[in-house]
């Protein structure tokens, strides 16, 4: 998986913008590619985390893509009695809509102020993982000088 997750990537991406934004994009990923794709996913997850404002102390967030269908949010916290809690989200991108699973509940369509809110999500991410983690311009691929 190694030797050839940099075209993994890239298809991923470009796949996923095409599916949430209407328009494929080229990327390369050439100065990461010693890197496997756990570790890009755990990189870019560090930027996802941010989209949705500062990470309250004791909380943990990650939002992040594991292929060109599927991203997760994910939530660790405290209450205040100490207990633990976590909930992880996974949106599913099919040709009839977007669909979201949590766990104990059935698929549910996503709609709404929701899709609204995970599309810009979805480019908030992209452009910053592919300008902060990839140094490349989100709209052309190439590399930002």
């Amino acid at each position: 998986m190694k030797a050839n997750h940099t075209g993994t990537r890239r298809s991923l991406w470009r796949q996923t913008v095409a599916a949430l934004r209407g328009a494929p994009r080229e990327s390369t990923v050439d100065q990461l590619y010693h890197l496997s794709q756990r570790e890009l996913i755990h990189l870019e997850s560090q930027i996802g985390r941010e989209i949705f404002g500062p990470v309250a102390k004791g909380h943990r967030r990650e939002f992040f893509n594991t292929g060109p269908e599927t991203w997760i949010w994910h939530e660790e916290w405290k209450d205040e009695r100490g207990a633990q809690h976590q909930l992880t989200t996974r949106y599913d991108i099919r040709p009839d809509g977007i669909w979201k699973s949590q766990p104990g509940l059935r698929y549910e369509s996503v709609q709404g102020e929701e899709l609204a809110n995970l599309r810009l999500a979805v480019q908030i991410y992209y452009e910053r993982v592919m300008r902060e983690l990839y140094k490349r311009n989100p709209a052309t691929g190439k590399k930002l000088l």
